[in-house]
């Protein structure tokens, strides 16, 4: 239950038998190479190599974004749930795939010629918040933290490299959209101490979407989707301005968010075909939806009338996103867990980003 300060919404909180399952997908995924789709550019025969030569710590669960958040769900639940059976599985399975001499061979992948924009920015703003979650985990996660410092040292300089000379914000609703990267990035920021980089995300966050009004969120979703351009957005942004500034640019973003308490504003979407890795995707961005909502509401002054409408909302894309993680179909298998989890346990919320004001129960 969330004490929302305006009315109480019902949200499942994470138990041994849900951990279990969400585990369960990663432990399935992170050491299966195949099927496996990488996005890779070739400069002789000498780069053409299986995906364990290429990328020796991230080459599981289909792609590499997927397995750097798979090892993250089974940091965040090995953290959250130590005594768990799946507890022992899910640290042998990170101390196998996060040695200094995988991370070592993963920073030179990245630092090749021609792979300036290798999983930039949805992947390595994962990594980034693999190595938060190490960093934050303590004693079990001090030598895999030490081990993962060099690759997330170059994913932060990636990111530092490539934001100031990036125009304008790109607003899709998959991988290379930049609001729901920057929320992961300032996150990691603030865990990490990083002041150059979290000033420069608030700063980009700015310069790309202070002045946006009107969101047009009629037009979505696209059909493969998963990440909502509007929501996204606002849940950046409520981690930038204080609760006050956030509810009046809220009101220009947003307009047509009722104060009465009705979630039908925005409702779950259905996949057709689960099968089918793309069109699966709108069963993420039920997930992603819900805790984007769940981010906006907290980052609203607490009378704030909205809220009620915010996390009914919110309700229903958890009841819909929650339902789709059977791992029965490995296409949504393989990262639906991380999306489940990532919601579950309120990581969005539960970081040294939150902005003053209100806070949620924890869980």
């Amino acid at each position: 239950m969330i004490n929302t300060g305006h009315t109480a919404v019902t949200t499942p909180a994470l138990d041994p038998a849900m951990g279990a399952r969400f585990a369960a997908l990663a432990l399935d995924c992170v050491q299966r190479e195949y099927p496996n789709k990488i996005a890779h550019v070739l400069h002789s025969d000498a780069d053409v190599a299986p995906p364990r030569a290429l990328t020796p710590a991230f080459y599981g669960c289909f792609d590499w974004h997927s397995s750097v958040h798979g090892h993250w769900l089974l940091v965040r639940l090995g953290r959250l749930m130590p005594d768990a059976e799946f507890a022992v599985p899910a640290q042998t399975a990170l101390v196998e795939s996060l040695t200094a001499e995988n991370i070592e061979a993963e920073v030179a992948y990245l630092s090749a010629p021609g792979r300036g924009s290798f999983e930039r920015p949805y992947g390595l703003a994962w990594l980034l918040q693999l190595a938060a979650e190490l960093r934050e985990w303590g004693p079990p996660g001090a030598e895999l933290s030490a081990n993962l410092a060099p690759l997330e040292t170059r994913a932060a300089a990636e990111i530092a490299n490539w934001l100031p000379k990036l125009s304008y914000p790109i607003r899709v609703g998959e991988h290379a959209q930049t609001a729901f990267a920057m929320g992961l990035i300032l996150d990691w920021a603030q865990s990490a101490g990083d002041v150059s980089m979290a000033d420069l995300v608030r700063t980009r966050s700015k310069d790309y979407y202070l002045a946006d009004r009107d969101c047009p969120l009629a037009y979505e979703p696209s059909g493969q989707d998963f990440l909502s351009p509007c929501l996204a957005e606002a849940d950046l942004m409520r981690r930038v301005l204080d609760p006050s500034a956030y509810a009046q640019w809220l009101s220009g973003f947003l307009p047509g968010i009722p104060p009465d308490g009705d979630g039908g504003w925005m409702r779950p979407e259905q996949v057709t075909d689960p099968t089918d890795g793309k069109l699966a995707h709108l069963d993420g961005l039920n997930l992603s939806r819900a805790w984007m909502l769940e981010g906006m509401s907290f980052g609203l002054p607490a009378d704030d009338p909205r809220r009620a409408s915010i996390l009914a909302s919110a309700a229903a894309h958890t009841q819909a996103g929650l339902a789709s993680v059977t791992g029965e179909h490995y296409e949504g298998g393989h990262w639906l867990g991380s999306f489940a989890t990532y919601l579950v346990t309120q990581r969005g919320i539960d970081s040294s980003a939150r902005p003053p004001g209100p806070q949620p129960a924890s869980r």
